[in-house]
């Protein structure tokens, strides 16, 4: 280590002294979360568009419900092997995706007052905009050389092997606090095909469906940070803003803010980004795991109010887990202040890398 050389004090990396204090500097973390939310809103954010069109704009939903299948089982797969975090802002960025990509078939199809699937020019469209996406992800920084404007790096990455994450994977499927979250996880995708297929798909004509498209996922933006705010600074007991923002979205919810406010819980399970990984992996797997079996539920022809039925039970008792989870596992920042001040006599209990709780 070189005698006088600054190093963070997160990440025990060396400091850059010299940092062009531009906002607009290609490695800033400004410049490259737009990157992602463009990247989001190209690819992700069309997808979304087109599959609230309902059977991928066409009248026979089987291509699109199987095509889900098989792109929602690779979710499950490799979401459990590696997770990542989300927050309100990218929900706003990605749904605005869905926003511009409702429009998309309502302006090319608004003529076409008598069709049922939209035309060749929509889906030309959609495919720019993905095209165009594709090709920002290859601008977007290794996370190590995204530098803040303080010279430190934004993360230090320390990659662990393969046998230890599959014991650790494994032992979430034991975890009570993973086991209280997977109803809101299955739920969650759950009832895409319902709402897209049966519902957007079956009762609107094919013009209205993309300003369904437009209103749908705008509602997403504005449901994603208004739950945000409330989960953040509603209360100053963390408890609290969970359990309020819990209540708002059993009562006003978008999917935008059901996702949003699990997150938020998620988060309040550990402070070790490590495990909160695996935390938001599990969820993802199961989550897309429910998507899967719900395209193909659609693509049997399974009728209606059973689809209701089931999305409806799934979603309600996932509220009353989820808040005795914050009230169980989440705690506020007093109670942390408490455990690291008590007497040296008192083994403190810590949570390992694994999930599992053990004394110091």
């Amino acid at each position: 280590m070189v005698e006088n050389e600054k190093h963070d004090q997160e990440t025990g990396s060396p400091v850059e002294t010299n940092v062009n204090k531009s906002v607009f500097r290609y490695n800033s973390p400004f410049v490259q979360v737009g990157l992602i939310g463009l990247v989001c809103f190209c690819c992700p954010g069309m997808f979304n568009a087109l599959s609230g069109m309902g059977g991928g704009g066409q009248l026979d939903h089987t291509a699109a419900n199987n095509a889900n299948t098989a792109l929602y089982t690779t979710f499950a797969i490799f979401g459990i092997l590696g997770g990542g975090t989300y927050i309100s802002m990218f929900w706003s960025i990605f749904n605005m995706g869905g926003v511009i990509g409702g429009l998309i078939p309502f302006i090319m199809n608004y003529n076409r007052e008598t069709a049922s699937s939209v035309n060749d020019g929509t889906y030309i469209g959609f495919m720019v905009f993905m095209t165009i996406g594709t090709v920002l992800a290859l601008s977007i920084l290794h996370p190590s050389k995204v530098i803040r404007n303080d010279g430190s790096k934004c993360t230090d990455i320390k990659y662990s092997n393969v046998v230890t994450e599959s014991v650790a994977i494994a032992k979430l499927f034991t975890d009570w606090k993973m086991l209280l979250i997977v109803p809101a996880a299955w739920a969650s995708n759950f009832f895409y095909s319902y709402q897209f297929n049966n519902v957007n798909g079956a009762l609107f004509t094919l013009r209205t469906r993309g300003l369904n498209n437009v209103f749908y996922w705008g509602a997403q933006m504005i449901g994603s940070v208004m739950i945000g705010y409330i989960m953040d600074f509603s209360f100053k007991s963390r408890k609290k803003r969970g359990l309020a923002g819990i209540a708002v979205v059993a009562v006003l919810g978008t999917d935008a803010m059901f996702q949003s406010m699990v997150y938020w819980v998620i988060g309040g399970l550990a402070d070790d980004s490590v495990i909160l990984s695996r935390y938001v992996g599990f969820y993802k797997g199961v989550q897309s795991a429910g998507g899967a079996v719900a395209w193909q539920i659609d693509t049997h022809h399974v009728p209606y109010m059973n689809q209701l039925i089931v999305n409806w039970v799934l979603t309600t008792i996932s509220y009353p887990l989820l808040a005795l989870l914050v009230i169980k596992a989440v705690k506020d920042d007093d109670d942390k202040v408490a455990e690291q001040e008590l007497p040296s006599e008192f083994p403190k209990v810590i949570e390992s890398n694994d999930g599992f709780s053990k004394p110091n």
